[in-house]
């Protein structure tokens, strides 16, 4: 019996976690823009590939897959004159109560940057 309790309280707790990177997650694409792209190599580093097409470049990250083998995020961040101005995620990201979660392993130190 306890052993239940305790394997319940352990997963409550993590969809507590994967809920809130969700959270994170769907929040970031908004907080982003505007952002100068001098300040989103510093939050989150070399992309794996750019491309670029007149003015507008994407940058492409590939969010860490420390959970499930399953999940991960490519995420791509639209540039434009220099700055932020689009984001958006592929992949199978997360659960049902959880979209996007493995995402926000990528962009979480954005998040509070603007």
């Amino acid at each position: 019996m306890h052993r239940r309790l305790l394997a319940l309280a352990i997963g409550v707790a993590l969809s507590g976690c994967s809920i809130q990177r969700s959270i994170v997650a769907s929040e970031a694409p908004d907080k982003m823009i505007g952002l100068p792209k001098e300040q989103v190599l510093a939050c989150m580093g070399a992309p794996t590939n750019k491309a670029t097409v007149g003015a507008t470049e994407v940058w492409t990250y590939q969010s860490p897959n420390n959970l499930a083998t399953a999940r991960y995020c490519t995420v791509n961040v639209t540039m434009s004159n220099g700055a932020v101005s689009g984001v958006n995620y592929l992949g199978p990201s997360g659960g049902l109560l959880s979209p996007n979660e493995q995402c926000a392993f990528a962009v979480a130190a954005c998040v509070g940057s603007k």
